[in-house]
């Protein structure tokens, strides 16, 4: 019955779950710039939402970043940006159904985080106080 089941996730997953080119990547590299899960989320608890207001919401993000998020998410079909025909042009982003489906991927890791973040940030400053190089910062997590 195991085996059944490790089996049918490896389809889930496309495959081998080591394998190179295993489907479950997608998701990993979807969500690995920091932002991008940020605005996903807000997106899911707020509903469709104007840049501005997205940004607001958000806190911290510049204007540039947000709308390198939202050209991501929208290439990668996580995110619909719907424009009006109005003067002045009004533009608003809302989730897809991919994207309304990682929110509780989201909330998954959120809780991972808050039980966590601290000891992986002991992790990091025992690491450092050893004198070893650091590994690249978009390898890690950002103080």
């Amino acid at each position: 019955m195991a085996d059944e089941a490790v089996r049918e996730e490896e389809r889930d997953l496309g495959g081998d779950p080591y394998a190179a080119d295993c489907q479950a990547r997608v998701a990993f590299e979807v969500l690995s710039n920091r932002w991008d899960s940020v605005v996903v989320y807000v997106l899911g608890e707020s509903g469709p939402l104007r840049p501005h207001a997205l940004r607001t919401r958000i806190g911290g993000i510049s204007a540039k970043v947000l709308n390198d998020a939202l050209r991501r998410l929208e290439y990668n079909g996580l995110v619909v940006r719907r424009a009006y025909a109005e003067a002045p042009p009004r533009v608003d982003y809302s989730l897809t159904e991919a994207g309304a489906a990682l929110l509780e991927p989201i909330r998954m890791m959120g809780a991972w985080a808050g039980r966590h973040a601290g000891a992986v940030l002991e992790a990091q400053t025992r690491f450092g106080a050893r004198g070893t190089a650091r590994p690249d910062p978009g390898d890690s997590v950002s103080r």
